[in-house]
């Protein structure tokens, strides 16, 4: 099955987020780095795992998320289950050339997002959807996909999904967990007032301990529910079960399709596996 096919497909789908390595390492780290984030998507690839790749994720400057992937992936994988993010956060001529090699890649869609407008450099055009028009304009064949975020307004967010120039075939939300029910209820419900059927892949993070002063650090970045994290691992469990619960409880309320960050490249696949173990002792 393709990238697309998967999403809109029946059941549940797990899809992977991984970020590319940081550009402030030495070149030994970064050549190490890319070994394992290269054996990371061949080994979720050939499983038939969707991907996602990221670019600038939390305002750090992270090395492109194509060339060295793309270039040196076995070509007899299936790269259209690879779907990299673009933000606009570059040259608009740099945002026409990275869509193109996409296309020439194979990847399955390109995820485009506004990113962060308090770090790095402008943004070339003021929202996502003006980049994605001008992609889709130019590459009418190639899936592109938006960003929601359920902890906001819900019927302005959807109403984002729902205009004529939001240009995209599936969007991404913002992380949410067992902890933030309501807000995704009110997400869900005000998705069906206003009748969307656009696939939606909705965020779930691995968290990969209880300590309060990370959490706290990554909630510079997006919402933690810090003292609910925080309560599950007092409990004693584990990250992979900490995550099925969030997966299992969004679920409950008719979400299927997922994609999970902040798995480690180099444990990635031992890391899933062990989330659908406990998903399935969860049944």
């Amino acid at each position: 099955m393709t990238f697309l096919d998967q999403l809109t497909g029946p059941g549940t789908t797990l899809t992977v987020e991984l970020r590319p390595p940081r550009m402030d390492q030495t070149q030994a780290a970064s050549i190490d780095a890319w070994f394992t984030m290269h054996e990371a998507v061949a080994s979720l690839v050939a499983e038939g795992t969707p991907l996602f790749l990221t670019d600038g994720a939390v305002g750090a400057k992270e090395e492109e998320n194509l060339h060295h992937l793309l270039t040196n992936l076995d070509p007899e994988l299936q790269r259209d289950l690879v779907c990299p993010f673009l933000t606009t956060k570059h040259t608009l001529q740099y945002c026409q050339w990275y869509a193109a090699r996409v296309v020439e890649a194979g990847c399955g869609g390109l995820t485009v997002l506004g990113g962060d407008k308090h770090v790095g450099p402008p943004r070339c055009v003021e929202h996502g959807h003006e980049l994605r028009a001008l992609i889709a304009e130019r590459f009418p064949t190639l899936p592109l996909g938006g960003w929601a975020n359920p902890h906001r307004d819900a019927a302005r967010q959807v109403s984002f999904l729902t205009a004529a120039d939001y240009h995209a075939d599936f969007y991404l939300t913002q992380l949410v967990s067992h902890h933030d029910l309501p807000a995704v209820e009110r997400f869900l419900a005000e998705l069906d007032r206003q009748g969307v059927a656009m696939p939606g892949v909705f965020g779930v993070f691995f968290y990969r301990s209880g300590r309060k002063k990370t959490l706290q650090r990554l909630a510079e970045f997006f919402p933690v529910p810090v003292d609910g994290v925080v309560a599950d691992f007092a409990t004693g469990k584990t990250p992979e079960r900490v995550c099925a619960e969030s997966i299992r409880a969004l679920e409950a309320l008719g979400v299927r399709k997922f994609y999970v960050s902040n798995l480690q490249p180099e444990l990635a696949s031992a890391q899933l596996d062990g989330i659908r173990r406990e998903l399935a002792a969860l049944d």
